[in-house]
C-alpha cells in the first residue's frame, strides 16, 4: 500500500495522457482495466502515460505500468470522494487551467497549426477531450488538500523522525545563502526615451514598407533577452498574468498583419506585430527599446538607497518594510525582498547565485546581518540597470545535516511523511466503501493488492 502514498499526483498525469494520444497513435484495442465508483480507467489511459514517460526519457522499467495504474486509480478514488464531499472546480476555473495547458502544448509544438495537426483535432476538441480528466486531476487535489489540513507537527515529532535517520543517510549540505535585496530603477533622462521612441517609429515604417523584416529587427536590436533568439516572438494569453498589462492591452488591439505605436512598459517601450490571433490566444512578435541609463540617474539611484539602507540600520525601519516601499522588483514583493520564487525555499546554493552577486559578498565581505553598499548592475531577466543593496540574511558552511542548522528542511520532510502516513490511514479506511472492479490482467501487481481484495469483497 505504500505506493499509492508515493504515487498520487505526479503533475504530468492528465498531461501525459492527452500529449501521448497526440505522439502516439494506439496500438492495442482499447478496454476498461478499473472501475472506481462511476469512474472507470482504460488501457490506452495506462499504457499512454508509460508511452509519456519514455518520451520525455524518464525510465520506465518492467512492471511500471503497475505504478501508473495504481496511481490513476489513486486519482478516480479522490475525485470520487471529493464530489461525495460536495468539493467543487468552478467552470471558470477549470477553463482558466485547460486554457493554460493548450498553451503549454502550443509552446512545445511551435504553433497553434500544428498542435492541431498532430493532433488531428482543432483546439476546442483537444480541449473538450481533456476536459473531464483535468477536472478529476484538480478534485483529487482538493480532496487531499481537505484529507492533509489538519496535519500538523510538532519539534518533539520532529526530533523523533530525525533520530531515526541511520546516521550514513543524513543529507550532505553545501555552503548555502540566504539573501534579500532591494532594487530600483533608475528612470532615463527624457532625451534617451526620446531616441528609443524614434528607433522603434522607424523600425515600424521600414518594415510597413518592405524595407526590412520584423524578425530580422527583433533579433539585430531588440533589449528583450527572452525573445532575442527567436526574433522577438511570443504566445501569448489575454487573460494571462506573467505579461505587462500594458503589452497585452496594446497586442490585443491589433489586427493580424498590423503593427502597433510604440508604447510603453515597465520594461521600455515597445512595438508589437500581431502575426496570428484566435480568439484570446495570440502570436506575436516585440521590440523592446530600453532608453540608456547615465551615470547622472546611477548616482541618484545609489543615493537614494544609501538613505534606505542608513533607516533600515538605524532600526527606524524593517528590511521587509524597506521592500514594500521602496524596492521596484515586482517578485520582491512577494517573496519579501529574499531572492527566491514565491513559495520555494529561501536557501540558495553558490552556484544558483548571480556572478554578480557573489562579486559583491566578497568585495564587501559581508556577514549575516548585514547590508552592501548601493552598487549597480544588470538585471538578468529584464536586462535593465539597475542598482540595489543586499542583504545577507543568513550563511552556512558545508555540513552534515543537523537539528540545529536544518531543523526547517527536516520538519518539512517529517511533515510529509506524517502526512503520507495519513493519506494510507485514510485509503485503508475509504477504499473497501467505495464500487470496485480491477481486470485481472493486473493480478501479479502486489501494489495493487488492497484493491483487489476490496474488489473481491464488494463482488460477494
Amino acid at each position: 500500500m505504500k505506493q499509492i502514498t508515493l504515487l498520487i499526483f505526479a503533475a504530468f498525469l492528465t498531461v501525459s495522457s492527452v500529449s501521448a494520444q497526440m505522439a502516439h497513435s494506439k496500438v492495442v484495442a482499447d478496454k476498461i482495466v478499473g472501475v472506481v465508483g462511476d469512474k472507470i480507467v482504460l488501457h490506452s489511459d495506462v499504457m499512454n502515460a508509460l508511452l509519456d514517460a519514455r518520451r520525455h526519457n524518464q525510465p520506465v522499467s518492467e512492471g511500471d505500468d503497475c505504478a501508473y495504474f495504481a496511481q490513476i486509480l489513486t486519482l478516480k478514488a479522490l475525485a470520487l470522494q471529493a464530489e461525495k464531499d460536495s468539493l467543487l472546480i468552478e467552470d471558470g476555473e477549470l477553463d482558466a487551467i485547460l486554457d493554460f495547458r493548450i498553451r503549454q502544448f502550443i509552446q512545445q509544438y511551435g504553433s497553434k497549426e500544428i498542435l492541431e495537426e498532430i493532433a488531428g483535432k482543432t483546439i476546442y476538441q483537444i480541449k473538450e477531450d481533456m476536459r473531464q480528466d483535468i477536472k478529476e486531476q484538480e478534485l483529487a487535489k482538493k480532496m487531499r488538500s481537505k484529507i492533509e489540513s489538519s496535519v500538523k507537527i510538532t519539534p518533539q515529532e520532529v526530533k523523533a523522525y530525525y533520530d531515526k535517520i541511520p546516521k550514513d543517510s543524513l543529507n550532505f549540505y553545501e555552503a548555502q545563502l540566504e539573501i534579500g535585496q532591494i532594487v530600483l530603477y533608475p528612470k532615463a533622462h527624457r532625451d534617451l526615451e526620446l531616441m528609443a521612441i524614434e528607433e522603434l517609429n522607424e523600425f515600424k515604417k521600414d518594415v510597413e514598407s518592405g524595407k526590412q523584416r520584423f524578425e530580422t529587427l527583433a533579433r539585430l536590436h531588440t533589449d528583450d533577452p527572452g525573445s532575442k533568439e527567436s526574433g522577438g516572438r511570443y504566445n501569448i494569453n489575454r487573460t494571462e498574468k506573467n505579461f505587462d498589462p500594458a503589452f497585452v492591452s496594446h497586442a490585443f488591439r491589433l489586427r493580424e498583419g498590423q503593427i502597433s505605436p510604440v508604447f510603453k512598459s515597465k520594461f521600455g517601450y515597445h512595438i508589437i506585430l500581431m502575426e496570428a490571433r484566435a480568439g484570446d490566444d495570440a502570436t506575436v512578435r516585440h521590440i523592446l527599446r530600453i532608453p540608456r541609463i547615465t551615470p547622472s540617474e546611477i548616482n541618484e539611484a545609489k543615493q537614494r538607497l544609501d538613505s534606505v539602507r542608513s533607516l533600515i540600520m538605524a532600526g527606524t525601519i524593517s528590511f521587509g518594510d524597506a521592500v514594500q516601499r521602496y524596492s521596484d522588483d515586482d517578485l520582491s514583493k512577494f517573496t519579501g525582498g529574499m531572492i527566491s520564487e514565491p513559495g520555494k525555499p529561501t536557501y540558495l546554493n553558490y552556484d544558483e547565485l548571480d556572478r554578480t552577486i557573489i562579486q559583491v559578498l566578497d568585495k564587501e565581505k559581508l556577514q549575516p546581518g548585514q547590508y552592501s553598499q548601493p552598487h549597480e548592475y544588470t538585471d538578468p531577466y529584464s536586462g535593465k540597470q539597475a542598482v540595489r543593496i543586499l542583504f545577507l540574511k543568513t550563511r552556512s558552511v558545508p555540513h552534515l545535516e543537523n537539528l540545529k542548522d536544518d531543523y526547517d528542511k527536516v520538519a518539512i520532510r517529517a511533515l510529509e511523511q506524517k502526512k503520507q502516513e495519513y493519506i494510507l490511514k485514510w485509503f485503508n479506511s475509504k477504499i473497501p466503501t467505495f464500487y470496485l472492479n480491477i481486470d485481472p490482467s493486473f493480478q501479479k501487481c502486489e501494489m495493487l493488492s488492497i484493491w483487489f481484495e476490496n474488489a473481491k469483497n464488494i463482488q460477494k
